[in-house]
């Protein structure tokens, strides 16, 4: 029998829009309703929290304070199988969060990631698609981070560097010798970001390319590609051609911070052409390409998060999307709308014994 990830509570104290509540779930199947402004996605957001040590829509902390109020606490029960993981977030506002498993707080929040896996699909994710390269890198290294902690480390440090770097060349200083000790610094961590990229890409890519056709429900031909300077030049060659006009623009514009996914629908760049339709088709297709890889590489289903997924996609993208999270997938959904007639219907069509909370 395959594990289990689930969510069986979670408490939630002055985060955001609650006071204090707490929520018991008893299916895999979740639907969280409720009219806009009520905190369907706070909810998520907080479940996301407890996987990921952040939120997946605020900046910065402070922003997901309660007002008026000094911090946020957040209290949540999972279990994987047989081993229960209680998850404890307390953050005292301008002063130190703490983030504890079991009681057991954390040096590094870094090494919380993949414990407790999470794919979260939000209305503002459609910028992954139609939006710049920043995105769809992030979505790349969420994935890659939650599989291999190696390669978060190896981000954190390559991030570091580059940070320093620009910094250096955004201050005027043509320090040729400093500029050498950072490049030094960041091929190592480069070298290794490429190459688990680009071996990850070659697995991600068919999934991308086969979910998107049960989910459009058509013929239409689409292509993925993983587009990285590094193809053709090692990064130790492209720091260095490069230098001049890193002076002169006063960053680094060539490495692993430049690469981006790039899709091609019948022949032709996808966002040129792409509908709305399409293009939700191709957000969707890449988040359930990252569920079913962190699934086969963890051996257990990550939690789902579908935030108000029922806009904006029409019945038969809808249905062909929700027969795959909800009978097809062995992992705990939870879907938020603000309709919760549209929710038990979908749940009867489904032939799901979902649970529905109301907000």
């Amino acid at each position: 029998m395959q594990d289990m990830l689930r969510l069986n509570s979670i408490k939630v104290t002055h985060f955001k829009n609650y006071l204090s509540d707490r929520f018991e779930f008893s299916r895999d199947v979740v639907g969280i309703c409720g009219m806009n402004g009520k905190g369907k996605t706070n909810l998520l957001d907080a479940i996301y929290y407890c996987c990921f040590t952040k939120s997946y829509f605020a900046g910065t902390d402070l922003l997901n304070i309660n007002f008026e109020k000094d911090g946020f606490r957040l209290e949540a029960d999972f279990q994987n199988n047989a081993s229960a993981q209680k998850v404890i977030c307390i953050h005292r506002g301008n002063y130190k969060k703490e983030f504890l498993l079991n009681a057991v707080p954390y040096e590094k929040f870094s090494k919380h990631i993949g414990l407790l896996p999470a794919v979260i699909i939000a209305p503002d994710d459609i910028d992954i698609i139609t939006g710049g390269s920043e995105g769809r890198r992030r979505y790349l290294d969420t994935v890659l981070s939650q599989l291999d902690a190696e390669y978060l480390q190896q981000l954190i440090i390559y991030n570091k560097v580059l940070q320093q770097r620009n910094s250096l060349l955004r201050s005027g200083n043509m320090d040729e010798q400093l500029l050498q000790v950072f490049d030094m610094q960041l091929i190592p961590p480069g070298k290794f970001i490429y190459n688990i990229r680009n071996q990850f890409s070659n697995e991600l890519i068919p999934l991308v390319i086969k979910f998107y056709k049960e989910i459009a429900g058509n013929d239409e031909i689409i292509s993925v590609g993983y587009e990285s300077r590094l193809h053709n030049e090692p990064l130790e060659i492209l720091l260095k051609n490069n230098r001049d006009k890193d002076r002169l623009l006063q960053r680094t514009t060539s490495g692993l911070h430049k690469d981006d996914l790039g899709f091609e629908l019948n022949g032709k760049v996808f966002r040129t052409i792409a509908s709305q339709g399409q293009r939700k088709s191709l957000l969707f297709a890449l988040k359930l390409a990252e569920y079913e890889l962190i699934r086969l590489n963890k051996g257990f289903a990550p939690i789902l998060l579908l935030d108000d997924v029922f806009e904006k996609l029409d019945d038969s993208r809808m249905q062909n999307l929700l027969h795959w999270v909800c009978n097809e997938n062995t992992g705990q959904v939870f879907i938020t709308d603000t309709h919760r007639d549209r929710l038990v219907e979908a749940f009867e069509q489904l032939n799901v014994k979902g649970q529905i909370i109301e907000l």
